[in-house]
């Protein structure tokens, strides 16, 4: 398949510059400045090819997920990027950071004038059978505390062409939401028709029928047009369908993952394994995803092209959360009604025991295995570390920002997969007194806490058996062992933070 690939693309590029230019995203300007010199019938297709074969190449050999048949027919469907749709939609974008020039009607509500730490985005057309804004926004809201409510805005793109079922969707959510649109916290738009792309007569890639492409086309750059609107109103943008239910403290279970995860590079945070539910984004990346789903709206589905706009940007991985924090609740799917039933399994609504995890300088003497780094332990993500048989004295190191007081601490080793990846022997100490540079910092001063015990360690009550506040955390290996070391989570909670 990968030769296929090559001959394809040897026939069409002219020369290496120019694949190198394309593929250096971060050398997109220079991109585009030479894409403007080609001649507008003959180049523009050869570098259409070239995008979309390179695409492809990454989702067939990326993608698990994807059946076989799904396989035969993207391989079928390797054929030249319609020139005129696709070079208009290219010449249009010079600046991948930049907004997309667009003129909203602002429905109900006015610009949030002050940012948030969250924006949640919601796009709805109308539906054949069933309707689940109205049910969304209040689960969103009913959800939240009110000191979460001051931290999150909630913009929905009400991306249907009938002006008259906007219209209706509008005096709705005026007469059950107002004191939330007085508050400044949800914003109703629309996007002209005039702005999108042409709609018809669009490749029919995966054999899908003319009514899905379409559908699902228009989805694309709906989302892109909500995404552009709100790259500014916050530091973090969720994604979410207009059909899905809200875990208790949301935002607080969020807050506390990204918290943990300080210092480390992510593109995209999972908090369910649907679709385009509960997808987490920096706004500062919202206007290269935005221009991305403009680029190929009519390749492929919204939630395929996510995967590889956070593969483009080196995160080859998804990060997901478990349990999920958003259940999809619609029996009907926005595509023509039919019946859509399916559930998020690691759901659940009242999250009683998420651990804080505060932020932390991570460490480790044993030899990591390829990319299983320190940071997948000290996670609820479904990710974990690996490391090569540790021996007797290695150490794996948490040093908090500041110190803390902790309730309870419980650290998990082996898989279901690698069930004698355990520590076998080891313990588990706190400390307190940090020396060193701020890199490289250590206690001098370690408290034992207790052994694990069949890879296992977990302590409760710890405030009242540990009378200082806490700086490290210390798995110590403490005799040699031959099996290979996982440590699937370390979870910790704490009382307070205290300010230094």
């Amino acid at each position: 398949m990968r030769a296929h690939f090559c001959d394809v693309i040897c026939t069409t590029v002219r020369s290496t510059k120019e694949i190198y230019a394309f593929i250096h995203t971060t050398a997109e300007s220079k991109y585009l400045d030479k894409m403007r010199c080609f001649r507008k019938r003959s180049a523009l297709p050869v570098l259409g090819v070239l995008i979309f074969c390179l695409l492809f190449m990454n989702l067939y050999i990326e993608d698990e997920y994807v059946v076989e048949e799904d396989k035969r027919l993207r391989d079928a469907s390797t054929h030249q990027l319609n020139s005129d749709s696709y070079g208009n939609t290219v010449r249009e974008f010079s600046n991948f950071s930049s907004s997309i020039n667009v003129t909203y009607q602002i429905l109900a509500g006015i610009p949030i004038a002050r940012k948030r730490f969250l924006t949640i985005g919601l796009s709805s057309v109308k539906r054949k059978k069933g309707n689940y804004l109205l049910e969304t926004i209040k689960s969103v809201f009913e959800q939240s505390s009110y000191e979460e409510l001051k931290e999150i805005a909630v913009v929905v793109h009400l991306a249907d062409f009938d002006l008259a079922w906007c219209e209706g969707i509008v005096q709705d959510i005026l007469r059950k939401f107002s004191h939330h649109i007085i508050a400044g916290r949800l914003a109703i738009i629309h996007t002209p028709i005039q702005y999108y792309p042409v709609l018809e007569g669009l490749k029919r890639n995966y054999n899908d029928p003319d009514t899905r492409v379409k559908f699902r086309s228009k989805q694309n750059v709906d989302y892109a047009f909500l995404l552009n609107f709100c790259a500014n109103l916050s530091d973090y943008y969720l994604m979410l369908e207009d059909d899905v239910r809200c875990a208790k403290n949301f935002l607080t279970t969020i807050k506390k993952v990204i918290n943990s995860r300080k210092g480390s590079n992510w593109v995209t945070l999972e908090f369910s394994k649907l679709g385009y539910i509960g997808k987490l984004y920096h706004t500062h990346d919202l206007p290269r995803l935005a221009h991305f789903l403009l680029m190929f709206y009519q390749e492929m589905p919204c939630d395929w092209l996510l995967i590889h706009f956070r593969g483009l940007l080196a995160q080859k991985e998804a990060i997901r959360f478990k349990p999920s924090l958003f259940q999809h609740m619609g029996y009907y799917s926005s595509y023509k009604g039919a019946e859509n039933k399916l559930k998020d399994d690691d759901f659940e609504e009242d999250l009683l025991d998420i651990p804080d995890n505060p932020s932390a300088i991570l460490s480790t003497n044993m030899h990591t295995f390829e990319n299983y780094e320190v940071n997948r332990a000290y996670s609820s993500a479904e990710e974990y570390f690996w490391a090569k048989p540790p021996s007797s004295g290695d150490f794996y190191h948490i040093v908090f920002e500041k110190p803390i007081k902790i309730s309870k601490i419980k650290v998990n080793t082996g898989t279901e997969d690698r069930q004698n990846d355990i520590l076998h022997h080891g313990t588990l100490e706190v400390g307190e007194r940090l020396v060193g540079t701020k890199k490289n910092k250590k206690c001098t001063t370690y408290l034992r806490l207790g052994d694990f015990i069949n890879g296992n360690f977990e302590i409760d009550n710890l405030d009242r058996k540990v009378l200082f506040n806490i700086d490290c955390i210390r798995i110590l290996v403490t005799k040699n062992q031959n099996e290979w070391l996982t440590i699937k989570s370390i979870s910790v909670w704490t009382t307070e933070t205290l300010n230094q």
